[in-house]
């Protein structure tokens, strides 16, 4: 994951979005994982960057890119 790509993540019982590299979060928490992916989402394809899901073992392979290039993520 590169500096900049929206990653959504696991935190005490909530859903959370933040910008990779930045300790702030993107808003509030979401108690519904698929609420917090559906936010996760809309702030990547915003800023054209990537979008991945990080639970608490690590962050899977579960990511998608919304850039005009997006680099090579295999």
């Amino acid at each position: 994951m590169a500096a900049g790509d929206i990653e959504t993540f696991r935190q005490d019982g909530l859903w959370f979005n933040r910008i990779e590299g930045e300790s702030r979060t993107l808003g509030l928490g979401f108690e519904k994982e698929k609420d917090a992916i559906a936010a996760g989402r809309e702030a990547a394809v915003a800023r054209q960057v990537e979008h991945n899901l990080k639970f608490s073992e690590g962050p899977t392979d579960d990511r998608a890119a919304y850039g005009t290039n997006p680099r090579d993520v295999a």
